[in-house]
Formats: structure tokens, sequence, C-alpha cells
């Protein structure tokens, strides 16, 4: 391919840069005669027709949203042209590298200079959302580092433009794992702040030398994302509170984009920012533990779920080209210090946060894999013929309507309550984490499966409120209908059911397809919320349906 001419006027040279949507063209304008860089759209080859129809999409929109900003540290874009079906982008051509390329040929980067590069990055991103354009995939292989000094944002691939439609399928979670905003992997529409904080992500990153929620797998990154607190770094510098505030959680409490452009304005000159010691948040000395946090899925069950949707990886090697050196930006004022947020709430963000993590819990080694006969003893509940073990297929009057098969086993938990269940279920922890303990059993290692929450200090004292809460982050879930939420009485308490399906994806779960689950939450005399929730592939849900009575009929809460 190196000499084609495109469109009669630019004829590619030497690949300078590739990812996993594109590649990267140095070639030269014969009209205009300069250098300029060609990103070819590799992605669209291999694709489907509809998943070719996004990705030509996406890089229209790319070209479209550069245009709208007008800022020297931000990669032009000349032209967009069609070649062999497919667009490709020109775009200026800046003799640099990467802040990706910086950090692995030199380890890490200076503090000073990596707030340097930082504030550029933050006054790019000020000009895009002035124009109303969110970047979206802010990280080092996206900063670009100029011989002359220049600071360069570029690819704009996945950025949202104000008012355009999405072009993201339902469930897509797009963007790099290591720096999506917690926001953005519950679900939630992004907004400036989310580009905020992957750009203190980036920034971690630069002085330490490593992603600051790297983990094992893009399941495992995300769970950290939404759960954990990065590790405190140790080469930032005046850096280092900067960054703390830009990985708040919350982003309603992340300093803006002004506040944020000071701290980096005195950080490069060497000054740790007194506004950004208000952000660095307390660390407890227990309770709030890192990966001792994970695995809560945000509500009782969502096993099997994960991440719903896929995540395109935008190539971040398009080079970079010139601009002046805008003026340093008049000071802020300094942004009053945030509320202290207290630990329960904190604890209440780590439990309704994780939809993508549960894959993980649920399988991984915390699980005991038994692949037993699911349904025993109810078949007699769904129309089929009597389990093996019941005595003359008829239920025991155990529990109020008899409504709970012969076959079937009190069970006396250690944490204080029972209920009956078949005898081939096993016992797993899911999660302990403080006053919140969340206890499996299943027959089968997670195809099938009960959940029950125990949560001594509850965040919220309303079931129905509760569940309201967390379906709003499983909006993102694939196929996510809801079946009912209503209030209801539960043991002459109120309470609230929730019954829903989805589709779980084979890359995220073993037991892949659509899915059904059912919640009952009450608050107990004493205070304490329990949830009991139960989950089953779809196809079986009328039998799932039946033994989710049977718990409810047999169930004892834990007695003072």
């Amino acid at each position: 391919m190196q000499g084609r001419l495109l469109a009669g006027r630019y004829r590619l040279g030497d690949t300078i840069g590739s990812g996993g949507m594109g590649r990267v063209w140095r070639a030269h304008d014969e009209v205009l005669h300069r250098s300029v860089a060609v990103k070819e759209l590799t992605a669209a080859l291999y694709v489907s027709e509809s998943d070719r129809a996004i990705l030509l999409a996406r890089t229209r929109g790319e070209a479209r949203a550069a245009a709208r900003i007008n800022h020297s540290a931000v990669v032009t874009v000349h032209d967009v042209l069609e070649h062999d079906g497919r667009p490709w982008i020109v775009m200026e051509l800046v003799e640099g590298r990467s802040l990706a390329d910086a950090v692995t040929d030199g380890g890490r980067v200076e503090p000073r200079e990596a707030a340097r590069v930082g504030l550029w990055v933050l006054r790019a991103l000020r000009a895009a959302h002035s124009a109303g354009v969110l970047h979206r995939d802010i990280k080092p292989g996206n900063v670009l580092l100029g011989r002359d000094g220049r600071v360069m944002l570029t690819d704009f691939g996945i950025a949202q433009i104000e008012g355009d439609t999405t072009i993201t399928r339902t469930g897509e979670v797009v963007g790099s794992v290591d720096y999506l905003a917690p926001e953005r992997v519950r679900g939630h529409d992004p907004g400036p702040a989310s580009d905020l904080w992957a750009l203190g992500a980036t920034l971690y990153t630069a002085v330490e030398g490593r992603s600051p929620f790297r983990r094992t797998s893009p399941l495992s990154t995300m769970q950290a994302v939404v759960e954990e607190d990065a590790d405190e770094p140790h080469h930032a510098g005046p850096l280092g509170p900067v960054i703390s505030a830009l990985l708040r959680k919350d982003p309603a409490t992340r300093p803006t984009a002004a506040q944020a452009e000071q701290m980096l304005a005195e950080a490069a000159e060497g000054r740790r920012p007194d506004a950004a010691q208000a952000y660095v948040p307390t660390r407890a000395e227990s309770g709030d533990r890192g990966r001792g946090d994970a695995g809560y899925p945000g509500y009782p069950g969502h096993s099997g779920t994960g991440a719903s949707g896929t995540t395109p990886y935008a190539p971040g090697t398009a080079p970079a080209g010139g601009g002046s050196t805008a003026p340093a930006p008049a000071p802020a004022p300094a942004p009053a210090p945030p509320a202290a947020a207290p630990a329960r709430a904190r604890r209440r963000r780590l439990r309704t946060a994780a939809l993508v993590v549960v894959v993980a819990a649920l399988v991984g080694a915390g699980t005991a894999v038994v692949l037993q006969k699911w349904g025993q003893g109810l078949r007699a509940e769904s129309g089929a013929s009597p389990g093996p073990t019941a005595t003359d297929g008829t239920t025991a009057a155990r529990g109020p309507g008899g409504a709970i098969p012969a076959s079937w086993e009190r069970r006396d938990d250690p944490l204080g309550f029972s209920l009956y269940l078949p005898a081939d279920w096993k016992r797993t922890v899911f999660s302990a984490d403080g006053d919140l303990t969340q206890i499996d059993y299943s027959p089968d290692g997670g195809e099938h499966f009960l959940r029950i929450a125990v949560d001594a200090s509850p965040d919220f004292h309303d079931p129905y409120a509760h569940q309201l809460d967390l379906e709003a982050q499983l909006q993102r879930l694939v196929d996510y209908r809801r079946i009912a939420l209503e209030r209801g009485n539960y043991r002459d308490r109120s309470s609230a059911r929730w019954e829903y399906t989805w589709t779980a994806l084979a890359k995220d779960t073993p037991f892949p397809g659509p899915r059904r689950a059912v919640e009952e939450t009450y608050m107990s005399r004493d205070g304490v919320e329990y949830a009991l929730y139960l989950s089953s592939p779809a196809p079986d849900w009328p039998t799932a349906r039946a033994q989710f009575k049977a718990v409810l009929q047999g169930w004892q809460e834990k007695r003072a």
C-alpha cells in the first residue's frame, strides 16, 4: 500500500503507528506540498456489515468532533475521504511520540513534566467541553508529545458530541477499561467529569509507570475502577493530591476543569497545590478495604451477567501536530472543600456499583463447582413428574400454604438464618464486607443459584427505594427488561419485589443466554435488611419461580 495515492492527492509513505482499530500513515499532500498523517480504519475490513456501519459512523464522528474544537493542543483534522469503501482521516503531522511510549521508554515521567503535560491536556479538554464534545478515551496513548515540546490530544474516535444520536449499541462500553470512570462502568451517561477522571488515571500512569487499576482481565479491571482506591502514588511529588482529586469516585466531588487547571499549573511549577489537599480522602484503618470489598454486585444476585457489551480499543497512535503556546491561565479561585462523605455512603457505592464483576466472583475460586441435578424435588411444583427423592410426589405442609417439597431439608446457616433447600445445594460465601454478608446456594456452580444478603447497617430503609436505585444501574445490561418492581408485604413487614430479564454474554460467563431473576427485599424489626434473590436461565423459570416460592415459605430470619 506504500506509495498509493488517495483521492488523487495524498500519497502514503511509511506506517508510523497502529492499534486495535486503525493504522496511521505518514503521507505527502501533493496539492499543498506538506507532510500529513493519514488514519486508515483497518477494523472495517474484518467485521460484519452492521458493525462496519458503526465503525464508519464513528470515524466520521471523530472528524466532526475534532473539527468543532479550535485549540492548539488538539490535533487538527484536514480532510475525510472515501477509499476502498472506507473513510480515511487526514490530520496534521507532528514528529514525536505518545505519552505511553515515553512511559515505556523511561519507566515513568518526572512529576513536574507530567503536570505540564496534564495542564495542556486539560486545556484541550476545556476547549472540547466548551464545544459540546466529550473525548471519552483519554489515555497515555492518545496524548502526544512533540519533539518541540508541544502536547497534543488526539483520537476523538469515540467522542460524543452534544445533541448527536448515539452510535453505540445497547449495553456497550466504549473506551479503554483502565481509564473508564466509575460512573461509565456503572452504565451512567458520561459528562466532563468522566474525562477528568481519565486524565487523573493517565497522570498516575505517567508518574508511576503503571495503570492505577490494571488487573488480570478487563472484568477485574472494571471491578477495581468501581470498588478500589488506587494505591497511593510514590513518585508523584506535588502532583499527588491533584491525581487524588481527579480520581474521586463520585463525579460530583471532583474538581471542575478550571480548578484542576489551576492545580496542575501549580504542580508544574513544583508547588504542592493547597486546594487539591481538600480532595484527598482520609484512608480508613479498617472497613473500607480494597480487594476485600470486591465481589458485591450491587444487589443480591446478578451473577452471570457480567459486563454487558464490548470495549472497542481505539488506536491511540495518530501523530499530532503543531500549535502555539497558550498563555498561562488566570488563577482560579480555590475550591470549597467537598463535604466529607461518611464511610457508610462510600460502602453503599461499592455495594451498588459493580454490576460488571459478578461473573469473576461467581466462577472464581470462592465458588464450589458441582454439577448436580437442577430442580430436584420440585418438578411436581412445575407440573412435571416428582423428583426421585420425593416419597410420594407431593409437597410437605412445612410452611404456610404447604409449598415446600417433602424432599427438601432445613438448612441452619452460620449467619443465623434458616431455610429449606434441596440437599445437594452447596453453600459458598459470595462476599463479606463489614455489616454486609452475602451467601450463595447453588446445585450447579452458579447456573442456577439463590443468594441471601444480610445487611445489619443498610443504606436504605425503604426496600422499594433501594431496588429502584439498583435498577438504575442495570439499564446497560443487554436486553434488560423489567417484569415487575412493586411494593408489598413479607412476614408482616414492608417489602419490595423485583423481577426482570436480561441476556448474559458468552464472554462474561460460562452460562450465556437469556436469564431471569427475582428478588424479595424487606427490613426486619431490628433494622436488618434481608434480600433473597434467585436467578436461572430463562427456560428454567417455571421451576425457579416455584423454588423461590418455597424458599420464601420456609425462610426464618436470624433470631435475636
